[in-house]
């Protein structure tokens, strides 16, 4: 079923992934529609990780990009940064940013991300918990899974289709996400340097350890070792304090 608004945005009950959705129908789509689910049953997030869902229990959301990105690299970060706003003007959840893309509640990871670039543009799936149960999360062996209703904010019965009318304006052309589009990272580097849980905390990425820095201009994590300075871009992260690692 497609909504009035536009860009489109289409809504499913389920499907088997809301990125592979936009991807099967790229050529057709213009740039800033987007889907979103009640519930996927092939969901797929960073490093090949599945994400499965139960019906109603989060928003799991797709929107196509065809329009030119000064740094495309970093619109992982970006895309971070207005899902937080979105989520704050909508619920009053106040997120951080666990570099690169992962908005953490409470310490717990509420939202993953993840950017797939396809021949003409880029399909950036979002896959927000809003209902699940802190017992349920253990349940699926998820300790360190949040929502927003076991985050203590309490949902409309209409939140996933908000959210996601909230999130497509956001993204549309023309909107927010435009300072980033015409000047890239530099456009949002400030906030999200503020928003970023891992700066001053000792962490751990592939092939060494240290303390995060800083973010540099290229969206890199710049942490300090015992050898000198890495500039990490790419790889999983831990961060002490944050999921369960200290």
């Amino acid at each position: 079923m497609k909504t009035t608004t536009e860009p489109a945005l289409y809504h499913l009950q389920t499907v088997g992934s809301t990125n592979a959705w936009c991807k099967e129908r790229f050529a057709g789509l213009e740039d800033g529609a987007a889907v979103w689910a009640d519930a996927q049953t092939a969901g797929r997030g960073r490093l090949g990780r599945a994400w499965h869902s139960a019906p109603g229990a989060a928003l799991y959301y797709t929107v196509v990009f065809k329009r030119p990105f000064a740094q495309p690299a970093c619109l992982p970060l970006a895309v971070s940064l207005e899902t937080a706003a979105a989520l704050r003007v909508e619920f009053g959840a106040a997120c951080a940013v666990k570099w690169p893309n992962d908005l953490l509640l409470g310490g717990k990871k509420l939202v993953g991300i993840l950017c797939e670039g396809v021949p003409g543009g880029i399909v950036c799936g979002i896959g927000v918990n809003l209902r699940q149960s802190r017992a349920e999360f253990e349940a699926a062996g998820l300790p360190h899974a949040a929502s927003l209703e076991a985050g203590g904010i309490p949902l409309p019965r209409d939140a996933a289709a908000r959210l996601a009318a909230v999130l497509s304006a956001r993204f549309a052309p023309g909107g927010p996400l435009s300072a980033f589009c015409e000047s890239g990272f530099a456009a949002v580097r400030e906030e999200y340097r503020a928003a970023c849980v891992n700066l001053g905390r000792p962490v751990e990425f592939e092939g060494g350890r240290g303390v995060a820095e800083d973010v540099d201009e290229e969206g890199r994590l710049v942490v300090r070792t015992e050898e000198g300075t890495a500039s990490v871009f790419t790889g999983e992260v831990s961060v002490r304090g944050i999921y369960g690692k200290v």
